[in-house]
């Protein structure tokens, strides 16, 4: 089963790969990235709503999934903001909004660290998921991995706009990815030797982390080419994700 967990956990980051692939490689429209922003951030929303604090409150109640969603989302907010300092505030936008190295030395790191940041939580509810039932969530997997690609995109277009060759680009996703597969793994095997509650919580601070950064970074980029489409974009990803936890 941690085999399959990390099969599951690449298969979702790598996503992130192939979106980088296209921004960094081809001239992708602004408004093009935008929409596909708005859209993975409705599916997100979607399945942390039906699908992880659906799971922890069924799990352990109440308690647990509102202080697991709360601490998830301090955690990552703590991390972002250190992030931010170092040069990786607007890591996901495509415009002219990423510092150089030469503009911000060690902003390089900051970067790759701050996808790093987004993916683990996404990544390690994949492998939690098998824990129960031992069938992963198709629908957490369908949403991580649709939500990738728009960050993937969007991420390395900015990246490439900053002067960071494909060498970077490439590097800092394929080990985004790799990171993906062992956080999956990671979900399964460590957390599967805690109690139901714990195993509700962890999944409710994933659930936390993955809203903030939904906040934080999606929808910002989302909405700066998008503008008063992001609405109806945004509803339709959740309904999508809506839709398939349902079917």
């Amino acid at each position: 089963m941690a085999v399959q967990a990390g099969a599951w956990g690449l298969l979702a980051g790598s996503a992130l790969l192939l979106g980088a692939l296209a921004g960094y490689g081809l001239r992708v429209p602004r408004w093009a990235i935008a929409s596909v922003m708005a859209f993975g951030a409705g599916v997100l929303l979607s399945a942390v709503s039906f699908e992880l604090l659906q799971e922890a409150y069924d799990q352990a109640g109440i308690l647990p999934a509102v202080v697991g969603t709360l601490g998830g989302a301090v955690a990552y907010t703590a991390g972002n903001v250190v992030l931010a300092r170092r040069g990786a505030r607007h890591r996901k936008r495509s415009r002219d909004r990423q510092p150089s190295e030469a503009q911000a030395a060690g902003s390089g790191l900051a970067l790759a660290l701050g996808a790093l940041l987004d993916g683990i939580p996404e990544s390690a509810v994949i492998g939690v998921g098998l824990l129960d039932g031992g069938t992963v969530s198709a629908v957490t997997v369908i949403a991580v991995f649709i939500s990738n690609v728009p960050e993937g995109l969007s991420s390395s277009a900015g990246m490439r706009r900053a002067g960071r060759g494909p060498a970077y680009v490439f590097g800092v996703w394929g080990a985004i990815a790799a990171a993906s597969m062992v956080s999956a793994v990671l979900g399964y095997t460590v957390v599967g030797g805690f109690p139901p509650s714990a195993v509700a919580a962890v999944t409710a601070v994933a659930a936390g982390a993955i809203l903030a950064m939904i906040a934080d970074t999606m929808i910002p980029e989302a909405f700066e080419d998008t503008h008063l489409a992001i609405g109806l974009i945004t509803v339709a990803g959740f309904l999508v994700s809506f839709g398939l936890s349902h079917a």
